[in-house]
């Protein structure tokens, strides 16, 4: 049995199927899961399992622009009810050694995934992934439809060109894409002490900062320290994020809106209302653009849904998961 709720109008778009069942409670400050490379393909990546039922389909996933597997403890943790999980550092970002001529372009990024899943016993899987990491599934779900059963996309990184300062959460990263002061301008950048660069982060990324606990606060800072003494951190973010903002310039023909239409996976599209970097007005096209699209709209959750609502965000991926089971997607 699934109960449904409908979030706005358009009950064929937003009528979301949620798993009533019983599962465990979040943990505010649960350390994140046990991590290791990882080969597969020949592409290695850092990664954190999630132990699960033997026999159940695993579940991977996908951070965003800057962030690293440890965004996906809490919903991985939830789905390991029933999904082993792993949740991979992108090439470049957390502990994942980019490979060596690696570009930094949203297709190589998928790309790369692509080949580290084409090799996995446990294919096709449950893919989900958050702002960029969720262009980078869009581009793998699309291309490679024989590697993905289901596709979530958790605010993902949609062409959104609008101008709003609310997006930076430091003046001096606008300066760190201008070409003639950029060197200096992100110089600086690094000298920001790691727990401000951790607030300036939650005041971007989540609708209500506070209840981040001090735990968690503190192994970000771990994490920003620890990932400052790699030698590819810096070209990863910048490069990454160029590389983000020339797919959002694509033609229409290339654009992540087209590559949309290609997905015959059943995905679900989870947004939250107060997202200050990819608008929420992005969502109904989402979910429109792909062929077995609903969407999911959360309210007072900014731009990691699996972060600030993970309870939801795993309620509506079950949820989808057993109405394509009973052929109700």
């Amino acid at each position: 049995m699934v109960r449904l709720v409908t979030v706005d109008t358009r009950p064929s778009l937003t009528r979301i199927p949620l798993y009533p069942g019983t599962l465990p409670a979040v943990v505010p400050d649960a350390p994140a899961w046990p991590r290791a490379d990882l080969t597969s393909g020949g592409v290695t990546l850092h990664a954190r399992r999630t132990p699960g039922p033997d026999g159940g389909e695993l579940a991977v996933y996908l951070h965003g622009l800057g962030g690293s597997a440890s965004n996906f403890t809490d919903l991985a943790g939830l789905l390991a009810t029933r999904h082993p999980g792993m949740a991979l550092d992108l090439p470049g970002f957390g502990r994942s050694r980019p490979p060596a001529g690696f570009d930094y372009a949203l297709d190589s990024h998928a790309e790369v995934v692509a080949r580290f899943l084409a090799d996995l016993p446990q294919r096709p899987v449950h893919l989900a992934g958050n702002s960029m990491g969720g262009a980078v599934a869009l581009l793998i779900a699309a291309r490679h439809p024989e590697l993905v059963r289901t596709l979530t996309l958790l605010a993902p990184a949609m062409p959104d060109l609008r101008v709003d300062p609310r997006r930076f959460s430091d003046p001096r990263m606008v300066l760190a894409f201008v070409p003639v002061v950029r060197a200096g301008a992100r110089r600086r950048l690094a000298e920001v002490p790691a727990h401000e660069r951790v607030e300036q982060m939650l005041r971007v990324c989540f609708a209500d900062p506070s209840n981040v606990t001090a735990a968690r606060r503190s192994a970000a800072a771990e994490e920003f320290v620890e990932r400052a003494g790699l030698a590819w951190t810096a070209a990863a973010l910048s490069r990454s994020t160029e590389g983000l903002i020339r797919s959002w310039l694509a033609p229409r023909a290339r654009s992540l809106w087209q590559v949309a239409t290609g997905v015959r996976a059943p995905a679900l599209v989870v947004w939250g209302t107060a997202d200050k970097l990819v608008s929420v007005r992005k969502a109904p096209r989402t979910a429109r653009m792909l062929p077995r699209g609903r969407l999911f709209v959360l309210p007072r959750t900014g731009h990691v849904p699996q972060m600030e609502r993970p309870t939801s965000v795993a309620r509506a991926v079950l949820g989808m998961i057993d109405a394509i089971a009973a052929n109700a997607w």
